[in-house]
């Protein structure tokens, strides 16, 4: 396989990771799009405002974020909060993450013993 499609296939299942990601902060409380650049840098996802934004705005599209304009410290910002389905999709995906970290985890003890 080359480089080329380990990373298209890298970038296909990180940014479900990602969206799940964000939608955890946004459960959390307000965020904002640089807070949240921030943030997954400190998980090593190397995202650029280019990449996120148009996720905030398909995820606020598909009625799991919802936004609303705010000030901090003079500056305008747009905070995303979790909606109710947002949350209730958190806790399906956190579910399913769970499960499949299970058998992950089943393979490697198989593998070791």
């Amino acid at each position: 396989m080359s480089i080329t499609e380990i990373d298209t296939i890298q970038k296909s299942f990180f940014s479900s990771f990602l969206r799940i990601h964000v939608l955890f902060h946004a459960a959390e409380g307000p965020v904002f799009g640089l807070d949240l650049i921030r943030e997954l840098a400190r998980h090593d996802y190397e995202v650029s405002p280019g990449t996120l934004y148009p996720i905030l705005h398909t995820m606020e599209r598909e009625g799991i974020l919802r936004s609303e304009p705010g000030v901090e410290r003079g500056k305008v910002r747009r905070y995303y909060r979790a909606t109710a389905k947002g949350r209730r999709t958190l806790r399906e995906a956190h579910a399913r993450v769970r499960e499949l970290l299970r058998e992950i985890d089943g393979m490697e003890k198989e593998r070791h013993t």
